[in-house]
């Protein structure tokens, strides 16, 4: 059954028909939220309420302008109530994770050492790099990762034992796997040493609930795109000592207080970290989602997820030859994400054959995260640094990759038959349309691929 009978939790786009292959249609599966979400109906609706009173924030003379910084500053409020904040929490408003968190890599002290795990999303791993960084290599065993960091922490004498400054930065939930991280266990070390904790809740966020004062992390991140708000708005939340202290990630116009030729006299935060005009748009539709997912209750949302999980794991396994992918057991806690490889079949083929022939959208390749998916995929440092050169010199076909099926609030019960109908026919009769890869990118596609596009005015002619 679908989550709610209710129109609250309704998606823009729900039981939409697409074109399939040969002729024909089929009502769109959507399997891939861990990439992006639609948008709540609800949020659609508020959007469009805002839309006529947009204008300038904060400086405005105007009434629109008056009532554009209402609800621009009644969004971070309602991001603030959402991920659990404290009193004197700061919400800056950013593009989207990767963005939040760039802005707090800009904001590290000029010492600061970074400890992750080797498993996070390219957006936890990437924005470190400009500082001396420590990637820890994930356990396999999960009671194991805080003694880990605790060796390690100790190894660097962080902060309590007047150290430089550590930041330590860990997923809550691994948008590869779904598993779901010790957050609260981990932070506890953490803060034992010294070290500061910041936490990518991009994948919790629309799934399970955000306590940021209960784990008491000191910065989470998160995006609207994931959360069923994709109008291009993220947030970075916590304290903002550190982002105080340094010039912002981005500088210009509504991030100073006084500029002459030779001095800069910036703002407080948040007004520090979001130089130029705001999206508020993005900002009044992602407070949106946040109010509506929490008036649902995020442990009902989480409870569905649990449900769908469990229900997906047992359906894929009964088909034959497909091999779910996963860094600890399944009995270790998770929401409704399965990534997996069928025998015979590159990820991208069994990807674009689920959509052009069942109407089932999934994600494929390495999902942001070539570490983690370099481990599940078991590739040896050779291969590694053969297809490093590989894709060096333009190639890409040959990357290891897997695909991926994840849920969301509007997942049924019967979305989840369709799927693992889908894929055991797929592995006992193979695709009935022809594919072609491309041999650089190494993606497949129908070929040819009959399917129309919808005039939408943004789209090529013909």
């Amino acid at each position: 059954m679908a989550m709610a009978p209710d129109d609250t939790l309704r998606l823009a786009g729900d039981e939409m028909k697409v074109p399939l292959v040969g002729g024909g249609t089929a009502t769109a599966i959507n399997f891939d939220f861990a990439a992006s979400s639609p948008a709540l109906a609800t949020v659609e609706r508020e959007v469009e309420a805002f839309l006529p009173w947009y204008s300038s924030v904060h400086r405005g003379a105007g009434y629109k302008s008056m009532v554009s910084t209402v609800a621009y500053e009644q969004a971070r409020e309602d991001v603030a109530t959402f991920a659990g904040a404290r009193d004197d929490d700061v919400v800056v408003f950013t593009r989207n994770t990767t963005d939040a968190l760039n802005v707090l890599a800009a904001a590290l002290p000029d010492d600061c050492r970074v400890v992750t795990f080797d498993s996070e999303h390219h957006a936890d791993l990437l924005p470190w790099r400009r500082w001396p960084t420590q990637h820890l290599a994930t356990p396999d065993d999960p009671s194991q990762l805080a003694a880990v960091l605790d060796d390690t922490l100790t190894a660097l004498g962080s902060g309590a034992s007047g150290g430089a400054p550590v930041l330590f930065a860990v997923t809550a939930v691994s948008n590869v796997t779904g598993e779901c991280w010790p957050v609260a266990e981990l932070t506890a070390v953490a803060h034992r040493h010294g070290a500061r904790v910041v936490v990518d809740a991009a994948q919790l966020a629309p799934h399970g609930p955000i306590t940021l004062s209960e784990w008491d992390v000191d910065w989470t991140v998160l995006s609207g795109h994931k959360m069923y708000a994709p109008y291009g708005a993220g947030a970075l939340v916590g304290r903002r000592d550190w982002l105080e202290e340094r010039p912002p990630f981005l500088a210009g116009g509504g991030a100073v207080a006084f500029v002459t030729h030779d001095e800069v006299l910036w703002v407080d935060a948040p007004e520090r970290q979001e130089a130029g005009s705001p999206n508020v748009v993005g900002a009044v539709a992602l407070g949106a989602a946040c109010r509506v997912l929490s008036a649902h209750g995020m442990e009902r949302v989480l409870a569905h997820e649990r449900h769908l999980d469990g229900l997906m794991r047992r359906g894929l396994d009964t088909v034959e030859g497909l091999t779910r992918h996963h860094l600890w057991g399944d009995d270790h806690p998770r929401i409704a994400v399965a990534t997996f490889t069928l025998e015979g079949y590159h990820h991208s083929l069994l990807a674009s054959i689920l959509s052009a022939e069942y109407g089932i959208a999934v994600r494929d390749g390495c999902f942001c995260a070539h570490p983690l998916m370099v481990h599940l995929m078991d590739t040896s440092a050779d291969e590694v640094e053969r297809l490093r050169d590989e894709v060096a010199a333009g190639s890409h076909a040959k990357v290891p990759g897997a695909t991926r099926a994840s849920a969301g609030l509007t997942t049924t019960d019967e979305d989840v038959e369709r799927l693992v109908e889908a894929l055991g026919r797929i592995a006992a009769e193979g695709p009935q349309w022809t594919y072609d890869q491309d041999p650089v990118t190494g993606q497949w596609s129908p070929a040819p691929d009959d399917r129309p596009l919808p005039d939408l005015g943004c789209m090529p002619p013909g």
